[in-house]
């Protein structure tokens, strides 16, 4: 549960402009109380809330600071009065009651408690709640040498980052987020900040890119505004501190986009999906700018007829990039499955999975959006791919698959 700004429903247009709007009656309301039913009033929401959310009256406060237009014709009001008016335009949010799915997972910034042949790891969520609205939330764990993975305990608060700034790009703003150092990891919720954005910051695919010698966490994922979407990047070097930034070019404007963990012969590069069908291999020089692509796979197999997608960022093996790929075949039905690239020239397809590594069970179809399994990304561990993924839109689990297994299930 995050509590998020409330605005009143609008006013009718045809009001007289000089009118006092619903924000304004309803600052107008709690000034009016004496200062000792405030008091009451607000210790009553305090006793009510508090448990639930962390610096409740913080969050209040800010609230207040926001609401310039309704304070413009009140030029006094004490601490305890701006308290109490932020609450009347805040609201609760169950962020994942509908629906926690299509996760990415990448080593955990921090391995420094993680005993010998085991790796900690981050898992980003999208999570769905009231109106459909993604957000993005995260939870840690371990896997050990053996393959068995434990996710933690999840916290039972959680909580938005604050925005610290932003700043005008080629493409729109790019928005810089932080959250306290004080909560734990699953207590963290990214949540839509800006218009475009309003409707779901969705599917992040998460990877850590090297670049001379420096590791940075960085993930696409899709903004929907409810009428548009548009492809962005996600920034962070620890988790707690985050970059929004909107893509520029013809290859953003779709879905679907998983950045190579490094550079490929001195550019980026990009497994996009620009046409809804197939997959395309983009080079950029810009980060945050991408045209054109090569057509590198078409559907093939009768699990991928209708369309086929990326499963996140490729992952470096000895024998070539490894890509999860997802494929939809009849009755809309989502697998998943694999192809292997060659290391040093991407566009090159050394093998590919006939039949489909992960499909929907019987036992598991049902659910917010049935018939589909669904990861943004895995990872490797020793001899292992730890893979995540969603089932029927409405929870998680994890696969883990032998590399050697995964490389003889493919045609050559």
């Amino acid at each position: 549960m995050i509590v998020r700004p409330f605005k009143p429903a609008t006013e009718p247009r045809d009001l007289n402009p000089t009118d006092k709007t619903r924000a304004n009656h309803i600052v107008d309301r709690v000034l009016a109380l004496p200062p000792d039913m405030a008091a009451r009033q607000l210790a009553e929401i305090l006793d009510n809330f508090q448990g639930r959310h962390r610096n409740l009256l913080e969050a209040f406060e800010s609230r207040a600071e926001e609401m310039e237009d309704a304070f413009a014709v009140h030029t006094v009001f004490t601490a305890a009065q701006k308290q109490l008016i932020g609450a009347y335009f805040m609201h609760e949010y169950s962020f994942e009651a509908a629906a926690l799915f299509n996760p990415s997972i990448v080593p955990h910034p921090d391995q420094s408690a993680t005993a010998k042949g085991d790796l900690r790891f981050i898992l980003s969520l999208r999570a769905v709640g009231e109106g459909h609205v993604s957000s993005l939330t995260f939870r840690s764990g371990t896997v050990n040498a053996g393959g068995h993975v434990t996710v933690d305990p999840t916290a039972r608060l959680a909580a938005v980052p604050k925005v610290t700034k932003r700043t005008p790009g080629p493409n729109g703003d790019d928005i810089e987020v932080a959250f306290r150092a004080d909560g734990d990891i699953s207590e963290r919720v990214i949540f839509p900040v800006t218009p475009v954005q309003s409707n779901g910051i969705e599917d992040a695919r998460f990877v850590v890119f090297e670049d001379q010698g420096r590791k940075t966490y960085l993930a696409t994922y899709t903004a929907y505004s409810g009428f548009a979407i548009r492809s962005e990047l996600l920034e962070t070097t620890d988790f707690l501190s985050f970059k929004l930034s909107p893509l520029g070019g013809l290859a953003a404007r779709n879905k679907g986009m998983a950045l190579f963990p490094r550079k490929i012969n001195g550019k980026y590069a990009m497994i996009a999906r620009q046409d809804n069908e197939n997959l395309y291999l983009i080079y950029s020089d810009d980060l945050y700018h991408w045209e054109g692509g090569t057509l590198l796979l078409r559907p093939q197999f009768p699990w991928e007829f209708v369309q086929i997608g990326n499963c996140g960022a490729p992952i470096e093996l000895d024998e070539g990039w490894l890509l999860l790929t997802h494929g939809v075949g009849p009755v809309r039905r989502y697998s998943i499955g694999a192809v292997l690239l060659d290391k040093n020239d991407p566009s090159w397809v050394l093998g590919r999975s006939r039949e489909p590594l992960v499909y929907p069970q019987p036992s598991e179809r049902e659910g917010y959006v049935p018939n589909v399994v669904y990861t943004c990304g895995a990872m490797r561990h020793n001899d292992r791919i730890v893979l995540p993924y969603a089932i029927s839109d409405t929870f998680s689990n994890f696969a883990t698959l032998k590399i050697a297994a995964l490389i003889k299930a493919m045609e050559f």
